[in-house]
């Protein structure tokens, strides 16, 4: 068995070449640039790591991991083009330096290639493969679509808002699990399982990227904290302060997202510890951990399988970055 880390470097080993034509250029150096930047891989390497719970990891499993991580590139180019945002990973975004119309182009290429990668599979596992990738594909549309309703929305509930983040970005961690389940020749039973481990655990780490983005150490957390509501992001933490909050802390709370202020995000923080946010917030993170881990459990091969999955889960949802 291989661990996370140690998947994360063959991944970035195999991934590491060019992924499209050298013409037109125009089209296809925008999409070079993009994926040149890196990432975290997580979601190729959860589909390794599904494939590796049950067997060997087959060839197949590359392909569809590399599948999944254009897919989730293309997804940011057109997010970072819907939130009109200059940097990503440190560098200009693709719409900044090649333009917008570029840059949508160079996200559907990206797609398509998604799409001739994934048609390499072998036959007896093609169908459910694509099944499952389509369904995925378009989960996550109708996520970005609703996270981009919701901010026009002058108030969201919190289960309206848990299944946005479900459908934007669990059902994407998910998926690659139970992509590499299949491959591996798991039961309908154990891969079921699977997927709800990585969807329950995708909406533990949203908890813990809402709340490191308003209590995390700025050293550890590699910003400077508070972004989510100098923005006005409805996040966990707000939603459950609106719902908590006495009518005088709501009021606040509304006219600071009203605002600009240079203290805003002290006042919120304040408003939000005065509500017990921060505490609850751990709770809910460590009782979606819970749930992915009993998912985690209840899958029928040998523990020791599970511990390099195990061991991700616990560092993603206990990260301090």
């Amino acid at each position: 068995m291989h661990t996370f880390k140690e998947l994360v470097d063959s991944f970035e080993t195999f991934f590491t070449r060019k992924h499209f034509p050298p013409a037109p250029a125009t089209l296809y150096e925008p999409g070079e640039y993009f994926l040149s930047r890196g990432g975290k891989r997580i979601r190729p390497v959860m589909c390794l790591m599904g494939n590796e719970l049950f067997d060997a990891i087959q060839p197949d499993s590359w392909a569809v991991a590399t599948a999944i991580e254009l897919f989730h590139n293309f997804t940011l180019i057109h997010d970072d083009i819907m939130d009109a945002a200059p940097l990503r990973r440190g560098m200009e975004t693709v719409h900044v330096k090649y333009g917008e119309s570029t840059a949508l182009l160079a996200g559907d290429v990206m797609m398509i290639r998604a799409y001739e990668q994934l048609s390499s599979v072998q036959t007896q596992y093609l169908p459910r493969i694509l099944q499952l990738f389509n369904k995925t594909a378009r989960e996550v549309c109708e996520g970005q679509q609703l996270d981009m309703d919701f901010e026009k929305a002058p108030s969201v509930p919190l289960n309206d808002y848990i299944h946005m983040i479900t459908l934007k970005t669990s059902v994407l961690l998910a998926a690659s699990l139970q992509t590499g389940a299949v491959l591996g020749g798991a039961s309908e039973g154990n891969c079921q399982h699977m997927y709800e481990f990585g969807k329950n655990l995708g909406i533990a780490f949203q908890v813990q990227d809402d709340y490191l983005d308003a209590f995390g150490d700025p050293e550890k957390f590699g910003k400077e904290v508070g972004g989510d509501i100098r923005q006005n992001k409805k996040t966990f933490l707000l939603l459950h302060a609106l719902e908590t909050a006495s009518p005088e802390q709501r009021k606040q709370l509304q006219e600071l997202m009203q605002e600009n202020l240079p203290d805003k995000v002290q006042q919120v923080l304040q408003l939000f510890r005065a509500c017990n946010v921060d505490a609850w917030a751990t709770k809910l993170k460590d009782q979606y951990l819970q749930t992915a881990l009993h998912h985690l459990d209840a899958i029928a091969v040998v523990s020791a399988r599970k511990k390099p999955l195990r061991d991700l889960a616990e560092f993603l949802i206990h990260r301090e970055y």
